[in-house]
């Protein structure tokens, strides 16, 4: 089955509602500029005190008028569109799917399990705050379709890097290797942190399913100033040689993996290669197009604007969705089934967008038996204010009985099942007292957390993917290469990631003694085994915290890659 791409059921349908929303955008957008106007961020109060300029209040003032103004005079226009638009809502399947038609089937299949048995798979998830403009500056993000452009590209460009294989010939020579950093020459360090030498990577790109990916592009300019991912490999070559500056893989080799712990990195670039991407918080419409635009080379498959609009359920005045769900989905395997549901027990302003859950089967290729293979991927956002864990209890039940209900409704009995992934922002950590109805859920007795030691416990290295928003475009964490050197020390990000929330009425006591500082984890990536095949078996191959979107989002994005084997010779019960 292939999904159609447009959300209405006709042509027809589709056109009055582009008219209906082409109506409304103009109003929209002047009331986003009176709000915007009047709310800067720090790093825009920063820049102002830096020139000295003084015409910050003329400016607020007649910007806020002219905008004011255009919103009245188009206020009519929308309200006639907004007549042709809610209602429509009724008929609208709640995602748009956009396919890119590849000329080879072998472009959007992996072929590993069909040739070898083996294949590794790559997830990412980021929370960008894509709200429009107003909204997103009292996260003290601002600019919002200018950073959905930088961050598509980003994106896109640490995708797009080959894969290397990396040899080291003494193991107690320098630190661990791991697959994503390695473009940048790993210094290995003394007891006084000088460089001894240098691995150089070779690359050959996605010629075996099963080789580590790395990068050697650079990466696109940010939208003020240069950041680590602009550098090329001879710069950080030349960066190395200076006393005193360490380049971002020096930094992290100093941070010695044990010999029990889960593969880990934290990275500077997004995995390469990624097979699905998870997006949380992609509110905004033209943003999503952006988006759109820029990964659908890479991503043949994209689901976006996700979610429902207007009364809700329709026709009933109990909820109006002002907002979708900010879920965006892109795949490189094409899309079978996708289902989405959204959250009904939602409060404050939370309720106004609906928020909830994207459900989809991909197609993965065939084994070697020729069965068709396939893998589950869920992505959700929670309930955001601090203090309602029973609310995202309640979601977390939702979440768990709707994926169920989905995969037995299109499961069949001639596929495999390699991988069940579940992804997206939580709005609770393992670490804060106030968390600790969520952190108990069971949906943690079926899903794998690669980073949780056991309930209200994270394990070591584990790092905290909430920043504080005042900080955001503070020297330490404004680009790629600062943001990972404060990312690995722990005395420096305890300043910008964001402390455990308290239980109410009772004193903090963070960390316990002997236990490193971590911060808020929101963000997960998790899997489950127990739903796929019996021929399969999974191996954690990596997690990654990247520090790539510096200065244009305030959470740490999450990767994770998985190596899935699959036995032909073992007969199915």
């Amino acid at each position: 089955m292939v999904l159609r791409a447009s959300p209405f059921p006709n042509g027809f349908v589709a056109g009055i509602h582009a008219t209906g929303w082409a109506l409304i955008v103009p109003c929209f957008w002047y009331l986003d500029r009176v709000i915007a106007v009047c709310k800067s961020t720090t790093k825009e109060k920063r820049e102002r005190q830096e020139e000295e300029c003084y015409l910050r209040p003329l400016k607020v003032f007649f910007g806020s008028i002219f905008f004011f103004l255009f919103f009245l005079l188009t206020a009519p226009l929308a309200f006639l569109g907004f007549l042709l638009w809610a209602p429509l809502q009724a008929c609208r399947r709640p995602f748009s799917y956009h396919r890119v038609e590849l000329t080879s089937a072998e472009k959007e299949t992996n072929r590993g399990f069909e040739q070898t048995g083996k294949a590794s798979f790559t997830f990412a998830s980021a929370n960008l705050c894509l709200l429009p403009d107003s909204l997103a500056r009292f996260n003290n993000l601002g600019h919002t379709q200018r950073r959905a452009y930088e961050i598509g590209k980003r994106i896109a460009e640490s995708v797009v890097r080959p894969n290397v294989i990396i040899t080291v010939e003494s193991p107690s020579s320098c630190g661990p290797v791991s697959p994503s950093d390695s473009i940048i020459p790993r210094a290995c360090s003394d007891t006084d942190g000088g460089l001894e030498g240098q691995s150089q990577p070779t690359g050959d790109h996605r010629s075996e399913p099963t080789e580590s990916s790395v990068s050697s592009d650079d990466a696109e300019e940010p939208l003020t100033e240069p950041s680590s991912s602009q550098l090329n490999y001879n710069e950080n070559s030349n960066k190395q040689g200076q006393p005193g500056r360490k380049s971002p893989a020096a930094l992290f080799s100093q941070r010695t993996r044990q010999q029990d712990e889960e593969p880990w990195e934290v990275s500077p670039f997004f995995p390469a290669n990624i097979d699905i991407l998870c997006l949380e918080e992609v509110f905004d419409k033209r943003a999503a197009k952006k988006l759109t635009n820029t990964l659908k080379p890479l991503f043949g498959h994209i689901l976006h604007d996700v979610g429902v609009y207007a009364c809700q359920p329709p026709c009933r005045c109990s909820a109006f969705k002002f907002f979708n769900s900010g879920l965006f989905m892109a795949s490189r395997f094409p899309v079978l089934e996708a289902q989405y549901h959204w959250f009904p027990n939602s409060r404050g302003e939370d309720a106004l967008a609906a928020k909830g859950l994207l459900a989809t089967k991909v197609l993965i290729g065939q084994n070697q038996k020729q069965k068709k293979v396939v893998g589950y991927f869920n992505c959700t956002h929670l309930h955001a204010p601090e203090g309602e864990g029973k609310i995202r209890c309640d979601q977390l039940d939702m979440v768990t009985r709707w994926i169920g209900e989905f995969q037995a409704a299109h499961k069949q009995p001639d596929e495999e099942v390699v991988f069940d992934v579940l992804c997206g922002d939580f709005n609770f950590d393992n670490c804060s007292p106030d968390d600790v109805l969520e952190q108990n859920h069971s949906l943690f007795e079926e899903y794998r957390d690669p980073c949780r030691a056991e309930a209200g416990k994270e394990k070591p290295w584990v790092i905290g993917t909430l920043l504080e928003q005042p900080s955001l475009y503070e020297e330490d964490v404004n680009s790629p290469e600062t943001l990972q050197r404060t990312l690995v020390s722990e005395e420096v990000r305890k300043q910008y990631i964001s402390p455990p929330v308290p239980k109410q009425g009772v004193p903090l006591v963070y960390p316990e003694p002997g236990q490193p500082w971590i911060g808020r984890r929101i963000d997960y990536i998790l899997y489950r085994e127990t739903s796929i095949s019996k021929l399969c078996r999974t191996e954690l191959e990596e997690v990654t915290f990247i520090s790539q979107l510096a200065g244009l989002t305030d959470h740490v994005p999450v990767g994770l890659k998985l190596k899935v084997s699959m036995n032909a010779d073992h007969e199915d019960e």
